[in-house]
Formats: C-alpha cells, sequence, structure tokens
C-alpha cells in the first residue's frame, strides 16, 4: 500500500523518470587527424634522438632501452626500433598526404644515414654523443671514424634499415642525395659479401676471399663436440633469426625498386645456397648455421650442431617465396621431401624440438647449466627448446602454389588504397585516441626488461603500441566513406 501511494505521488508531482546519459558524439576524421598530429609531435619532440629511436621507454621518459638499457642520445636499428618507426610515419604519409609525415620520416631515414657504417650496413644501436660516435665506423665521420664497423644481419637489423630507406628513396623520386646513395652503397655492400655459395653471414666487417669459402654442398661431419668450443660463429652461413631469407627478400624488393638485376640474381644465388643447404638423408632439412665446410656448427653455447625443426619451417617458406616472385621450380623441389621428415619428426605433443641431434635425430636439449642432454626436464627460460609445427599451413600454402603458379608480375611502387571508414575501424580509432594522453603520448602498464631491480617503471611507452597506433589512426584519417 506504501509503495502505491509513493509511485502514485511521483507521477502526480511530475517528477521525471531516471534517464541515461547520451552517448558520446563519433570521433570524426578532423579529431583523428589532430590526434595523429598530437601523437607524433610527442615523439618527435620528446622520445627522438635526432631522428632515431629505441624499443621502450618510462612513462617520463627518464628510462630507455632496446635489446638493453639505453642512453638518451642512443637509437635502435633492431626492429621495432628506428626503421620500424620510420615506416609508420611513411605510411602515414600515404595513408593522410599530410606531407608533415614524409618530414618526419625524412628525419628518420637520415638518422640511420648517419648511424651506416663503411662497411656497409648497421650495427644493433646508433650512438649520437660525439664521445660515443667516435668508437664507430660511421660513414658520415670520414678520416675521423672509429674502428667499430661490424654490419650486423641478424634479427633483421641491417635488412630492416635498408627496406626503409629504399621506400623514402623511392617516395622521395630518388632524389633526395644523402639517403639514395646510402641505400646504393648497403645494397653493393650486401653484394660483396655474399658468399661464392649464394649464402650470406651473420655479420661481417670484411668482405669474403672466395678462396676461404669452397662451394660445397651439406654434409655430416665425421664428429662434432658434445661441448662448446670457443669459436667465433659470425662468419657462418646463417639460417637462425631468418638472417638469410630477410636478406633475399629484400633483394627482390630492391631489384624492383632500382630495377637492377644483379639484386634478383643474388636472391636467386641465395635460393640457390637454401638448394645446396639441404641435408641428406636420414634428416633432410637444414641446420640454424654452417661453416665453410657445409657442416652444421656450433654458434652459441645453447645452438648446437644439429638440424633445426625452428629454422627449417622458415626456410621453406623462404622457398615458397622465392618461386612466386621467380617463376624458378627448383625452389619448390627440396619441400616435400623436408616436409616428409619434419612430420615424421615431430613430437608426441605434435610440437617440433628446435634441434635434432644429427644422423640419429634425437631431439637434443640444454639444461639450465647449459649441459646438453636427451630430456626436457630443465631448459632454460630464453629460449624456445620446442617450437610449434607449422607443417600443415606450409603443407597447403606449397599445394596452392602447385595450382596457382607464381606471381603474374613483380610487386612495384606502394600503391595508396584507402580504407573504407567500416564500423570497427571507427571503433578501433575511437579507442586509440581515447589512450592518448595530455602529451600526445600512449603510456601503458607495463615494465622495462633491462633496468635494475627495483629500477623499473609501472608505465611505460612502447614503440610497438606508437607504430601499431599511428598506422591505424592515419588508414582512419584517410579513410573513404
Amino acid at each position: 500500500m506504501r509503495w502505491c501511494l509513493f509511485a502514485w505521488t511521483v507521477i502526480a508531482c511530475g517528477w521525471p523518470a531516471p534517464t541515461t546519459l547520451p552517448a558520446a558524439p563519433p570521433l570524426t576524421q578532423q579529431q583523428g587527424a589532430e590526434a595523429l598530429r598530437r601523437a607524433v609531435d610527442f615523439f618527435r619532440q620528446q622520445v627522438s634522438i635526432e631522428g632515431g629511436y629505441l624499443w621502450s621507454y618510462s612513462s617520463d621518459l627518464s628510462l630507455r632501452e632496446g635489446e638493453g638499457r639505453a642512453s638518451k642520445t642512443t637509437a635502435w636499428v633492431q626492429p621495432p626500433g628506428t626503421p620500424s618507426v620510420g615506416e609508420a610515419l611513411l605510411a602515414a604519409y600515404r595513408n593522410t598526404g599530410d606531407r608533415y609525415y614524409l618530414d618526419s620520416a625524412r628525419e628518420t631515414a637520415l638518422a640511420l644515414v648517419t648511424g651506416q657504417l663503411k662497411s656497409g650496413g648497421w650495427d644493433y644501436r646508433i650512438e649520437f654523443a660525439a664521445g660515443d660516435r667516435q668508437r664507430y665506423a660511421y660513414r658520415s665521420l670520414g678520416e675521423n671514424a672509429g674502428s667499430r664497423n661490424t654490419t650486423t644481419l641478424d634479427d633483421n637489423t641491417t635488412q630492416s634499415a635498408l627496406q626503409f630507406l629504399m621506400h623514402i628513396d623511392q617516395q622521395l623520386a630518388f632524389k633526395h642525395k644523402q639517403i639514395h646513395e646510402a641505400a646504393v652503397y648497403a645494397l653493393r655492400s650486401l653484394l660483396r659479401a655474399q658468399y661464392p655459395n649464394g649464402g650470406w653471414p651473420q655479420r661481417f666487417a670484411e668482405y669474403p676471399d672466395p678462396d676461404k669459402f669452397p662451394v660445397r654442398k651439406a654434409s655430416y661431419p665425421d664428429n662434432w663436440p658434445p661441448l662448446h668450443p670457443d669459436v667465433d660463429y659470425r662468419s657462418y652461413y646463417t639460417f637462425n633469426d631468418n638472417t638469410i631469407a630477410d636478406t633475399i627478400a629484400l633483394m627482390l624488393d630492391a631489384a624492383v625498386v632500382y630495377s637492377e638485376p644483379a639484386y634478383r640474381a643474388a636472391a636467386i644465388r641465395a635460393g640457390d645456397f637454401i638448394i645446396l643447404s639441404q641435408m641428406p638423408d636420414p634428416q633432410p632439412a637444414w641446420a640454424q648455421q654452417y661453416n665453410n665446410q657445409g657442416h652444421p656448427a656450433w654458434a652459441r653455447k645453447f645452438e648446437p650442431p644439429a638440424v633445426t625443426g625452428g629454422e627449417s619451417q622458415g626456410v621453406m617458406t623462404t622457398l615458397m617465396m622465392l618461386y612466386r616472385r621467380t617463376g624458378e621450380k627448383k625452389f619448390l623441389e627440396p619441400i616435400p621431401r623436408a616436409l616428409a621428415y619434419l612430420k615424421a619428426s615431430r613430437l608426441p605433443d605434435g610440437k617440433l624440438a628446435r634441434f635434432y641431434e644429427l644422423k640419429t635425430n634425437r631431439p637434443l636439449y640444454f639444461t639450465r647449466e647449459y649441459k646438453l642432454v636427451y630430456h626436457d626436464r630443465d631448459l632454460p627460460t630464453h629460449y624456445g627448446f620446442q617450437v610449434s609445427s607449422k607443417l600443415d599451413r606450409i603443407s597447403q600454402q606449397y599445394q596452392q602454389l602447385l595450382e596457382r603458379g607464381p606471381d603474374k608480375a613483380p610487386p612495384g611502387k606502394p600503391q595508396v588504397q584507402r580504407a573504407r571508414l567500416t564500423p570497427s575501424l571507427q571503433a578501433a580509432a575511437e579507442k586509440v585516441v581515447a589512450t592518448l594522453d595530455d602529451r600526445g603520448a600512449w603510456a601503458e602498464d607495463g615494465s622495462l626488461r633491462y633496468q635494475a631491480d627495483g629500477k623499473s617503471p609501472s608505465r611505460i611507452i612502447s614503440c610497438t603500441t606508437f607504430i601499431s597506433n599511428v598506422e591505424l589512426l592515419s588508414r582512419f584519417v584517410g579513410a573513404r566513406p
């Protein structure tokens, strides 16, 4: 009865019924453009060192790191460092047409030019402080250059830097002298660093003497040391971390960008090396690295001479890419034998061992004390000694290639294809803009990996996040209705 009286009173007095707050208006493309500009402004003015970038920063920018701690005058080349940020800025220009982003990308390209070594490529890092710079053989220092002159192809370092320089060189119609010369110099250095058999090393400071690197098919050594030897493996023919795969893709792209057949020929020679380095039966796959005798060899203390279930999958993907881009069927021929062997070598849970002992095919592992063993009960945690199997997908791709054939035409200059302004793109852009702080930074929960205990922050600024958000937001800004 009391409830009825109260309800009657509400109606009689005309009190308003509860209402929900109106929804926020949708983000406009103009608002997205303003947010994008603020984010890039912040990165250029507060985060950058002369156009160069690292991997991660504390939110207050007091702590910085790439694959290791870094100072305010250090940039990182290895992705997701400077070249990756440069590619995102170039994509922002292509998506929006705003030359501010082309200027930003050019600034980043010049940071790479400043850090190019006389050997032709790049180290993992670039130093901008005068005292630190003098240790390195930077081309830009001329006769005052230091002695550190090692180009690294490990972890897509030199390849990603050169790929970005090629892209912006093409965008600038090859008219920026410094950028164009740096790109061509690096490409010619890679040609000179290629071994007679078509392989490339993990790193180089000098070009190989052909007499020291005979062309030989891969074979099993009569024996191999079970203990890690003190050996410099940087000159070995290296598949580890996609070193050769990344260089092949780079050379194929360079052949198109510069209309230079020598780069395509280098990629094909590297494909011939892949065929040459396939191990004979009973393990017709590939090793991580080979010495100049064509034998699988030790690299780091947890990378023994072995046939690898990890890199072998990437090698097969590279062979298929070579066939697509060149039309040469010889690059498909090694795949069926490798697939059959690797499928038969899967572990009970369907995964592959990273390392299989030569000839016996027993999976190899290491203990936390780095003792080589046949069991996986005490593995170090910093390295994947078992890897996911992608063999079914590779088999499917192989069959599709047999049916479809190679690409009809090589890729040309990137064409700007404006995205459609879909509800999902709208929602994603709104989420990205909502997380931008007052400075124009995308700060997020996280930590820095290489700081001393107790010094890692709880909020960080990540280049990976910046790259992803800039690419997404620029697609939204340039999207067609």
